[in-house]
């Protein structure tokens, strides 16, 4: 019977973060931080979320209004809005049992009669590892007596069901039936100040750097951000910053109950609401509590006397995880999503493939690979040489890395002759313009090679089953390894790099030309990307002809159809089974290409080949027949003109013939070998695609024997993991569990360019005036400047383009490359200058600027914008 008392009501002290079930996320903290020595934590208790179930189960009209939120679109903020009033004016006015009453009188008169309390929401969703809902939630201050307490209460329980915390559970998928709550009741605290202590740097992310936000006063308005408070900064225990703010305004109790704004004292509006000797003890304080939560934390604090109260703590969701270390050196990160235009989460099997696949060590933080730079930058050889290469590529990340290196304490240099300071692997370096020229008959050489590879690869995997085949892919990945780094591959792919920075540097200063390497290369030859886009044009004059399946295919990309029954329905119709054949015939070469094609994991073309449709009905509705031959020959035709226009041009100034020769030299390379910069990715992923069909058979396997739920449940247990599975037919449910939800919360974050070993999160910055004013400023990749109507895509498959319009996305793998096609420009977030994007926007003519920071947010979709190829920048029209 005392247990089933405790159910509905639980004191600080009989709970822990392991009952967030019960006290939901701030009572679950709040109780495990009272248990902390040397924390003082006002006492309190717990109305748990049995208490609010039993009034929900209680209360039958709620669960059809529930059931009508359901299937309300998560747009439609009208309708979740009325919906939301209706549910909170019922549980508002809810008349609690008895029992409950009692039990919650009992726990108020344990307080002390005529206590002040703070009564604050608590969900079970709530100050979570993954989603603070921080705000979601009402709270309610200086609440006195039982049935003041009662009201404030059925409040709590209510504010689950406003509309921002509605939207805020979709956005994060949570489920509102499953989001419980439990109330917090506790003593109030009523300070001389108060505020919020930050144990990482929240806009930084630096992890030794501690933010403590102070006022007068209750901490409520400080917390909302209705009032601006002082800021401190401390770094090794000692403060560093210090910023007053002029204090006008405190929160303080009011007489009534409640609280209320009042004036500070012109005496005391300029004064620091700490000292410094608080301000670290304080901060000591936190780095205790973040000790014990074993994360940093976002802390509500109240000073009373000279005393602090703890009276919150969660854990910082925003900030990115570090990348673990073996020792406690200066580490410095660059991120792999950057280099490869997928910045987004991969899930575990994705990440251990991947890092099987690469050369250099790779390190996981957040769903993201990591390399750690430091031994790159210890030499100023070493890192001159590094710093080189990728500001070609990345100058942001150059920048940020240039931050990092300017502090002069981060990373230590060593001379170039210390061994113990060489970097594991030399820089990449090309064959330089004196180099030998390299033969061109080689590049057929190294594809058909990679072919040949490929189809043995098909053959002989067919048979392999169980843990032979997690072997047998363990030994082909090394077959992988070897010709995707082929040494005599990379040497052409830089000889085609270095060949048009040469040609963009000495065209630029003999003729005042920028890029004009841009109009040089496209059209090239052995250009597996450019061709998989105009390939596609060819498959939409399979279609054109035929209204029925226009309309047919049309109905499959509405209705969001997935899988590739669709394709066996097309035989039934007129010119059908052409339009298949057309189509499998794409898929075939193409079909294990998709968006974020690095992670095996993803679902490729072939496995859903409707998420090509968007493309392919474009392409027939924007396109005449023959536009494929057309598209390329034009291509061609423009290259061609400029270099008899360059050529000539440079014969006409002094020393012109020998600048003509060598120019010509570089052009004819460039064309030679720019195009199979595109092919060994194209391989790799074909072999990925291989190794996850025969991964996939081995899952539904395990399906069909009990061993896993579903057959994606191997997405998230790495290549080892798995193979261990097979071979002992029994699985981690918990942490595959486990694993699903954080993939959830990296989901949501943004990885930095460059993360410090300190947590410190860098994105660089372009620093240049040449932009005007209002404009996006990023990096020019494919010269000229074209207007047109922005057209914002985040996914692939619901574009929806017409000739002229200019593509605005985060990033741009080569599974993007049919787009690329119709549209007029390319605006993106993530690039370089040699990312597969930009050589694929350089090849098809198009305008593109990259690496513009939050463009898909600055730039409306629909909005007129005029784009800078040349100069790197984005204008404004309206």
């Amino acid at each position: 019977m005392e247990r089933r008392k405790l159910a509905y009501v639980m004191h600080f002290d009989q709970i822990n973060s392991t009952k967030v079930a019960e006290a939901g996320g701030k009572g679950a903290h709040l109780g495990e931080l009272s248990a902390v020595e040397g924390v003082r934590v006002p006492d309190g208790f717990c109305v748990t979320t049995d208490a609010f179930q039993r009034i929900m189960a209680g209360t039958p009209s709620l669960d059809a209004q529930l059931d009508l939120l359901s299937r309300v679109d998560p747009g439609d903020r009208e309708a979740i809005g009325a919906l939301s009033a209706e549910i909170r004016r019922v549980v508002e006015g809810v008349t609690l049992p008895g029992d409950l009453v009692a039990e919650i009188g009992a726990a108020l008169a344990r307080l002390g009669e005529g206590t002040s309390c703070a009564v604050r929401s608590s969900a079970t969703a709530e100050d979570l590892p993954t989603a603070s809902f921080a705000g979601q939630q009402d709270s309610y201050l200086n609440v006195v007596g039982l049935d003041a307490v009662l009201l404030h209460v059925r409040r709590c329980w209510a504010s689950l069901f406003t509309e921002r915390a509605v939207t805020y559970r979709r956005r994060n998928g949570f489920d509102d039936r499953k989001v419980r709550m439990a109330v917090v009741v506790q003593r109030m605290v009523f300070p001389d100040a108060a505020g919020i202590l930050f144990t990482a740097d929240p806009v930084t992310s630096n992890r030794k750097v501690a933010t403590v936000e102070a006022g007068w006063g209750l901490g409520e308005a400080l917390v909302a951000g209705l009032v601006a408070g002082d800021v401190y900064t401390v770094r090794d225990d000692q403060v560093v910053s210090t910023a007053v703010a002029t204090k006008t305004r405190s929160v303080q109790a009011s007489r009534d109950g409640g609280v209320e704004d009042v004036p500070v004292e012109a005496g005391r509006q300029t004064r620091p609401a700490l000292t410094d000797a608080q301000i670290l003890r304080l901060v000591r304080l936190g780095r205790h509590i973040e000790a014990h939560f074993g994360r940093p934390q976002d802390i509500e604090w109240c000073l009373a006397g000279d005393d602090f109260h703890i009276v919150q703590s969660r854990p910082i969701t925003t900030l990115f995880p570090i990348p673990e270390a073996a020792d406690e050196e200066n580490h410095v990160y660059v991120s792999v999503g950057h280099q490869q235009m997928m910045t987004d989460a991969m899930k575990p099997l994705g990440l251990s493939m991947w890092q099987r696949t690469t050369l250099r060590p790779m390190y996981e933080a957040g769903g993201r690979l990591f390399v750690d730079m430091a031994p790159y930058l210890a030499t100023p050889t070493s890192r001159a040489n590094m710093l080189e290469m990728i500001g070609k590529s990345d100058p942001l990340m150059r920048d940020a890395l240039q931050t990092v290196l300017g502090r002069g304490d981060f990373i230590r240099t060593a001379p170039d002759d210390d061994p113990a300071a060489a970097p594991p692997t030399a820089v990449p370096a090309g064959v330089g313009q004196d180099a030998p020229e390299p033969d061109p008959a080689l590049v057929t050489e190294l594809i058909r090679r990679s072919e040949e590879s490929l189809l043995t690869l098909r053959r002989e995997i067919e048979d392999r089953s169980g843990t032979a085949l997690f072997d047998y892919v363990a030994d082909d990945i090394t077959e992988l390894r070897r010709v995707l780094f082929d040494p005599r591959g990379l040497p052409l792919i830089m000889t085609g790099m270095e060949a048009s920075w040469w040609l963009n540097e000495h065209l630029e200063e003999w003729l005042g030309e920028k890029n004009a390497a841009d109009v040089l290369t496209q059209s090239v030859p052995h250009n597996v990307t450019s061709e998989m886009g105009l390939e596609l044009l060819d498959v939409a004059d399979t279609i054109r002809p035929h209204s029925g399946l226009v309309a047919f295919l049309q109905r499959v990309a509405d209705e969001g159809r997935e899988g590739d029954a669709f394709l066996d329905e097309l035989a039934a119709l007129d010119g059908g089974p052409e339009a298949r054949d057309a189509i499998r015939k794409y898929l075939d070469k193409y079909g294990m290409r998709c968006a974020g094609e690095i992670d095996i994991t993803r679902t490729r073309w072939s496995e859903n080949p409707a998420m090509l449709l968007p493309a392919l009905l474009g392409n027939v509705r924007n396109f005449p027949p023959g536009a494929a031959k057309r598209h390329f020959e034009q291509g061609l035709e423009e290259a061609l003109r400029k270099e008899r226009d360059v050529l000539a041009r440079l014969r006409a100034l002094p020393d012109g013939a020998g600048k003509a020769a060598e120019t010509k030299r570089m052009i004819d390379r460039v064309r030679a070998f720019a195009g199979y910069r595109e092919y060994p990715k194209y391989g790799m992923i074909s072999r990925y695609f291989v190794y996850k069909q025969a991964l996939l058979r081995e899952a539904d396997r395990l399906v069909r024997s009990g061993v896993l739920r579903e057959r994606e449940d191997i997405f998230f247990l790495r290549f080892e993991e798995l193979r261990e599975v097979v071979g002992t037919g029994e699985v981690d449910a918990g942490l595959v569990r486990e694993r699903r939800e954080a993939f959830r919360s990296y989901e949501t974050l943004t990885p930095p360019r460059v993360l410090t070993s300190d947590g410190e999160a860098l994105t660089g910055e372009y620093r240049r005036d040449d932009a005007p004013e209002g404009a996006l400023t990023g990096l020019p990749v494919s010269a000229g400047t074209v207007e047109g109507r922005a057209r914002v895509v985040t996914d692939m498959a619901r574009a929806d383009l017409e000739p002229g319009d200019i593509l605005v996305t985060a990033f741009t793998d080569p599974s993007w490359t049919p787009l690329f096609v119709t549209v007029a420009g390319l605006v993106t977030e993530v690039g370089g200058l040699m990312t597969h994007g930009a050589v694929i926007a350089r090849e098809y003519g198009l305008p593109a600027v990259v690496g513009v920071e939050r463009a898909t947010r600055l730039i409306k979709d629909g909005q007129r914008i005029r784009v800078h190829g040349t100069d790197g920048y984005v204008e404004f029209l309206d």
